[in-house]
């Protein structure tokens, strides 16, 4: 799996393909995201990806037609989130 960069993220290094979690480190993709690439970047079985969905815990999804995407913006501002409730918990 390969990730673009966002052209304003012309500094940044381009992510490999060993690890698709450089997306969220070096910038954000300049497409949707799909569910395999959600567990790509968090290093999880997809269907962990899908549980999350349908419990509600995990990066916000929407579908088009038949297939769940996710926008970039979200996962990161998931991941944000996420980070900082492990902060105040600790």
């Amino acid at each position: 799996m390969y990730f673009q960069l966002a052209e304003d993220s012309v500094s940044a290094p381009a992510p490999t393909r060993d690890d698709p979690r450089a997306t969220l480190r070096g910038g954000l993709p300049d497409r949707y995201l799909t569910p395999e690439d959600i567990a790509a970047m968090f290093g999880v079985p997809i269907e962990t990806v899908y549980q999350w969905r349908r419990k509600r815990t995990g990066p916000p999804g929407f579908r088009i037609g038949k297939h769940v995407r996710y926008d970039p913006a979200d996962v990161r501002a998931y991941v944000t989130q996420r980070k900082s409730a492990d902060e105040d918990a600790a």
